[in-house]
């Protein structure tokens, strides 16, 4: 669905893990702007599978 409003999202290096399990603990469910943040440690990606597509070839690796 597309608001028009940003999704605001960033990405933030600690420089340890306990800063940043206190930064989580303390930002998460928070708000700033009107809007709720939600903090969390970022996680890899998982690969997407099957199903929506946007046409064209499918495939693999481009060489």
């Amino acid at each position: 669905k597309f608001t028009g409003q940003s999704r605001g999202f960033g990405f933030v290096e600690m420089s340890s893990d306990s800063e940043a399990q206190a930064a989580i603990t303390a930002l998460n469910g928070t708000e700033l702007g009107g809007r709720t943040l939600t903090v969390n440690e970022a996680r890899p990606q998982e690969p997407r599978t099957g199903g929506g597509g946007r046409g064209g070839r499918g495939g693999g690796d481009r060489y």
